[in-house]
């Protein structure tokens, strides 16, 4: 089992940024993929950003350039630093970590960000 914690959602003007911390404990043994998901009101859950382990990371077209995700092992914690945010970022940002086995498949409980104009 893993228990993912999320912080550092919140208000911020457009062009601001805001840095999403994810906090994982548990056994990661199974662990291969950390990511971040968002969900606007009526919208479908999409994927924000992805890392692997070993390194390579993935992200959406709608935000490359100005997020970053990384992880501190020695924390087992997953980060999503947003910069030069827009109002069509606004979401429910949630933290995903996932195993290629069934099952293992682990969401936080989600951190609302918002972005006035």
């Amino acid at each position: 089992q893993v228990q993912l914690v999320e912080s550092g959602g919140g208000l911020v003007q457009a062009g601001g940024s805001l840095r999403l911390s994810c906090a994982a404990s548990g056994s990661m043994f199974s662990i291969n993929f950390m990511g971040w998901y968002r969900q606007a009101p009526g919208k479908q859950r999409e994927l924000v950003a992805q890392i692997i382990r070993g390194g390579p990371t993935i992200y959406a077209d709608s935000v490359k350039g100005r997020f970053t995700i990384s992880r501190d092992n020695t924390k087992n914690t997953v980060y999503l630093q947003m910069n030069s945010l827009k109002p069509e970022d606004t979401a429910v940002y949630y933290c995903r970590y996932w195993g290629r086995t069934l099952g293992n498949d682990y969401w936080g409980q989600g951190t609302q960000v918002t972005v006035s104009s």
